[in-house]
């Protein structure tokens, strides 16, 4: 009989919840409308359920309404900041200025400033220390007269790592630098108040957080300049134009919610899970790797290379009955430049497990994964 393999790479993504499902169905075939047309009532009743979902989401993070800019999801809320900002801020200044990021972000990230890059900007990537982490001395030594932004995510998403966020945007505050974050990973495992913070461009996504795939949004903050993308419309502020998608704006915020509401339940439970399954893999597997801080982690997340196996042959075993990952669903199976980023060479990437817990993971789960990689791992030392 075949059996489904256990779901371990809620990193990639989450199941819609079902409190989401609902909430997000009376606007697909009743309240159907434009929320840009207010010349009838369908389209009065679209605009009302997108403003009032604006407005739940910005009190989430304690800024106004019209500083939330819904996205096709976390890719484009990253692009918008980047080449967006970099643009408006080029274009007053009279010229391309300096921008820092780190070497294991996401492609969303790293491909953006790698654009500005050819358009005249220049850019420094840092390399992290050996846990993942910024070196925050490097981010100092790294400023210039005209540096203009710096860019981390958060969390990683592939080895999880928290990066120190607050005193980014302090150092970053100082000498009057914005501070973009990508926190599609984080948010829904961290709380964010972004003034407090001081961040001043934020993304999330929805697909992170048991919300729809295919939204997004970027949180701005105020006086923050940025240039338009794409043209034609007027909607968010001008600076994305197209019909609003009014049922996965309103999964997007139910699905936020659920996720700040439950924050702290979660996080405890998935540190237990997380750490049951690290202890027992270590219990039965010698040589195991930790990839990244265990401390300054999210508590979902775990990544860890496997010593003495081919990478391609342990994914194989595995494929069958866990699903996980290498590296980043957006890698197309490539080894992980992140891993490699924090000094594993390609084939200790290669030979590399990120592990990801979702809510609905049980205990009874986490024993067999523990069964199955420990069994294959040994097998294939042999």
């Amino acid at each position: 009989m075949k059996t489904t393999p256990l779901a371990f790479d809620y990193q990639s993504s989450t199941p819609c919840d079902k409190s989401v499902i609902d909430a997000m169905s009376p606007y697909w075939y009743e309240i159907w409308g434009n929320p840009s047309n207010m010349h009838n009532r369908l389209g009065t009743h679209a605009s009302a359920a997108t403003s009032f979902a604006r407005e739940n989401l910005a009190s989430i993070f304690d800024i106004s309404p019209e500083r939330v800019i819904f996205t096709s999801g976390a890719t484009e809320a990253n692009n918008l900041a980047l080449l967006g900002h970099a643009r408006a801020k080029a274009f007053k200044e009279g010229s391309p200025g300096h921008l820092i990021t780190l070497s294991s972000e996401h492609t969303s990230v790293i491909e953006p400033v790698r654009q500005l890059r050819r358009e005249g900007f220049s850019v420094s990537e840092l390399t992290p220390n050996s846990d993942g982490i910024i070196v925050l001395e490097d981010l100092v030594d790294a400023f210039q007269e005209n540096t203009f932004l710096v860019s981390t995510m958060a969390a990683n998403n592939e080895i999880g790592v928290l990066q120190p966020i607050e005193k980014i945007a302090i150092l970053c505050k100082e000498r009057g630098i914005s501070f973009h974050c990508d926190a599609a990973q984080a948010f829904g495992n961290l709380a964010f108040n972004i003034d407090r913070i001081g961040i001043d461009l934020l993304t999330i996504s929805g697909h992170k957080i048991y919300g729809p795939k295919g939204i997004g949004a970027l949180l701005i903050g105020e006086n923050i300049r940025i240039e338009p993308l794409q043209l034609g419309g007027g909607q968010e502020n001008g600076l994305r134009p197209g019909t609003l998608p009014v049922p996965l704006i309103v999964g997007l915020v139910k699905a936020a919610q659920i996720a700040n509401e439950n924050l702290d339940e979660n996080t405890a439970r998935f540190i237990m899970l997380r750490d049951k399954l690290w202890t027992g893999l270590n219990n039965k597997v010698s040589d195991l790797l930790l990839n990244g801080s265990l401390e300054r982690r999210l508590p979902n997340n775990l990544n860890f290379t496997v010593k003495g196996v081919r990478g391609s042959r342990l994914h194989k075993k595995l494929r069958p009955f866990i699903s996980c990952s290498s590296g980043s669903a957006c890698s197309n199976g490539k080894p992980s430049y992140v891993l490699m980023s924090i000094g594993r060479t390609q084939e200790e990437a290669e030979a590399s497990l990120r592990l990801s817990i979702g809510r609905s993971t049980t205990i009874k789960e986490i024993e067999a994964a523990i069964s199955i990689i420990s069994s294959i791992v040994n097998e294939l030392r042999i």
